[in-house]
This record gives structure tokens, sequence and C-alpha cells, in this order.
């Protein structure tokens, strides 16, 4: 199935790209994230499971075990601090 990738913040500047289009064999969310960590260099870097990373499928925020539907479109955040 085809999904639209969206990467926030440092997200997007570790990965030099703020959004892409993908074809997955991913079900869940915790699927497709593995699926971009085997491309190695800066997505394992961006992406790697020791980092916080917040996850949202079609605009809400959600766990890993959400499950993938064509056309989905999934954003990627760095966890964000303020004060």
């Amino acid at each position: 199935m085809r999904v639209q990738l969206r990467y926030f913040a440092s997200l997007r500047e570790t990965l030099g790209i703020s959004a892409e289009s993908v074809d997955t064999r991913a079900a869940t969310l915790g699927e497709l994230r593995a699926e971009l960590l085997a491309r190695g260099g800066a997505y394992a870097e961006a992406l790697a499971p020791a980092r916080s990373v917040r996850v949202a499928l079609n605009q809400t925020m959600s766990n890993e075990s959400a499950a993938l539907s064509e056309g989905a479109e999934v954003g990627f955040f760095p966890p964000v601090t303020g004060g």
C-alpha cells in the first residue's frame, strides 16, 4: 500500500526532507518505523528505537500498534518541550 509520510522539526532536518510517499508492506505504525529504520543512514539515526519519536496517523496522535491503511498520512515528531 502507499502512504504519505511527513517529518517535522529535527527529524526533517536530519532526513533532509519534509515529506515523501512510500510503498509499504507494514500493517502497523511500528512495522512502518522498522521498515524506515532498515533504510539505514539518516533514517536509522532519526528513528532509532532509543529515540523518543511521536507518531500521528491521519492527524491523530497514535501508538505504534495503530493499523495502517491505503493512503494514510503518517507524521513523525520529535519530543517537544516548552516553557
